[in-house]
């Protein structure tokens, strides 16, 4: 039987009359980078938001661990090491870089882990820690998407969930974003991602998924996908 860290079973999610997913299976292997792709409104996000506790499924159930989470709180669930970088951002304007970073580690007690934590995103996005008592709402979009992963990274997360990271940020910083991606990811960090630049998301990923309105149409590996005449025509502009 597979070791998954993560496991979709028969999802669903209503908001009212609205069925926005409709009984979907996924599953993530420990180390793996798997993504999510699709449009606006195919229930990337409503997806995410479920694994980490900020809507309740209508049925259905999240593995995380071995663990069936999906009726946990948000905040058990990044204690048991589930953190999520959210689309928007979300970071807290009025709060310096450093103390945004000290609130992405506050359920932790260990003071010699997040400091090499703390270390080890400021030697990953330099730019944090060169400006660490600025007020993180004067930062770019692009330098927001940098603290926003790191925030997340700062709770000692086994799985992160990113979702669009390089919505709205220049291309040279989106190339930066991607290959920490795979810097944390080669520390041990499994990741899904969600996003909406496919071909950017299935370069650094191993396997993907695709959803449309709520379900998913397609997965396999990302090399696969990539080579896909429907995904290169609806996803990848050829």
């Amino acid at each position: 039987m597979e070791n998954y860290i993560l496991e979709l079973k028969n999802l669903n999610i209503h908001y009212g009359a609205i069925h926005a997913i409709k009984g979907i299976n996924l599953t993530i292997k420990e180390g793996e980078i798997v993504t999510i792709l699709g449009s606006n409104g195919a229930g990337k996000t409503s997806t995410l938001r479920s694994i980490s506790g900020l809507i309740r499924p209508s049925s259905g159930e999240i593995i995380f661990k071995q663990n069936p989470i999906h009726k946990w709180k948000a905040h058990k669930i990044v204690k048991a090491g589930l953190a999520q970088s959210p689309e928007g951002r979300l970071i807290f304007p009025d709060l310096t870089i450093l103390e945004n970073l000290e609130m992405g580690a506050y359920l932790r007690n260990d003071k010699d882990g997040i400091s090499k934590d703390m270390d080890y995103v400021c030697n990953l996005f330099p730019i944090l820690s060169e400006r660490e008592s600025q007020r993180a709402g004067t930062l770019s979009g692009g330098e927001q998407q940098m603290l926003a992963i790191s925030r997340a990274y700062m709770s000692s997360p086994t799985l992160l969930l990113l979702d669009e990271p390089s919505l709205g940020i220049a291309p040279i910083l989106v190339k930066t974003i991607f290959k920490a991606i795979k810097e944390i990811n080669s520390r041990g960090t499994t990741i899904l991602l969600v996003e909406q630049n496919a071909f950017a998301a299935l370069k650094v990923a191993d396997r993907g998924y695709v959803m449309q309105t709520g379900e998913i149409i397609m997965s396999g590996p990302a090399q696969e996908l990539i080579e896909n005449d429907e995904i290169k025509k609806a996803y990848l502009g050829h």
